[in-house]
């Protein structure tokens, strides 16, 4: 596949709730210079505010005491979009535990937001360290539009 980056876009935050919504709305809008049905968008912006709300609750947690950004990077190759979603919190202890269904590290949340971004997805990586934050790398594939 063609590594050339056609369009990017780079978004960084505070990692608060009311910029969830805005990172939902920033990858639709991105998503939608390709080709893909409302369904796809829909499950990219599902997949990208899941991957920004486990920044906010599980990266940076009730830790307000000082300004904690949440960057969002999106690209656009020739058939895929790709979504990156980096925080510089406490990180991920076990990767594969907190990728199985129903796992929380808060007994109030339901544990699919890995769930729904593996299934709505077409790739994910999870990349963390301890006390030095979490990479999460989502891409969607489609077929591009052959110029004439």
């Amino acid at each position: 596949m063609d590594a050339q980056i056609k369009n990017q876009i780079k978004l960084s935050f505070l990692s608060v709730n009311e910029n969830v919504g805005f990172a939902r709305a920033a990858a639709a809008a991105f998503a939608a210079q390709v080709d893909l049905t409302l369904t796809e968008i829909d499950e990219i912006k599902v997949a990208v505010s899941e991957a920004v709300s486990n920044a906010v609750i599980h990266g940076y947690g009730l830790d307000k005491q000082k300004q904690n950004y949440i960057e969002v990077i999106m690209n656009l190759y020739q058939g895929k979009l790709e979504f990156i979603i980096i925080d510089y919190g406490k990180g991920i202890a076990n990767i594969e535990e907190a990728r199985q269904p129903s796992f929380s590290s808060d007994p109030e949340r339901m544990g699919l937001g890995f769930v729904f971004m593996e299934s709505f997805m077409d790739e994910i990586e999870v990349k963390s360290e301890l006390q030095q934050g979490t990479t999460v790398r989502m891409a969607k594939h489609f077929v591009p539009i052959t110029e004439h």
